[in-house]
């Protein structure tokens, strides 16, 4: 449980205004993350209707792209499709509401290196601009946690 806790409680910077400074770039990427990237590959009650999704099903298309990066991808495309899906929808939520913050930013920091040296970097580095932007936020995060704006603070406030 103590393992637990200390993923859990963030680092909490001076002034609580210094911690709303910095929860601004964690919501906005958790919301692009959960409602626009992940969303159209992972089934959740937001994402598109015109997607077809059911309950954390992802998109038909989805598994096929992972196989074409080949290597082990190759080997479980549908457990990477869901795994990457997952990590945007479910983790750019976690991400939003700062919940488990450094969990799910470290599932982000994985989707996101695959998306950037697998998916997008033969198309040039202005391609890996997104990517990349959510990798360096959520980096940030993984160090950092939620700050006092999440629900890790409020869960890990009064523990030692």
């Amino acid at each position: 449980m103590k393992l637990l806790t200390k993923i859990t409680k963030p680092v909490l910077l001076p002034h609580w205004s210094q911690d709303l400074f910095i929860a601004i770039p964690r919501i906005v990427c958790g919301y692009l993350l959960a409602f626009n990237f992940g969303a159209d590959k992972f089934g959740m009650p937001w994402s598109p209707v015109d997607a077809n999704l059911g309950l954390f099903e992802v998109a038909f298309w989805f598994p096929g792209d992972v196989a074409n990066y080949g290597g082990i991808f190759a080997i479980a495309p549908a457990f990477f499709a869901w795994m990457g899906a997952f990590a945007e929808a479910v983790g750019g939520l976690l991400l939003l509401f700062g919940f488990q913050t450094r969990v799910a930013s470290f599932l982000v920091i994985c989707t996101m290196l695959v998306a950037i040296f697998m998916q997008q970097i033969q198309n040039g580095l202005w391609n890996c601009l997104a990517a990349m932007g959510f990798l360096w936020v959520a980096i940030f995060f993984l160090i950092l946690g939620s700050g006092r704006f999440g629900i890790d603070y409020l869960l890990t406030k009064n523990k030692a």
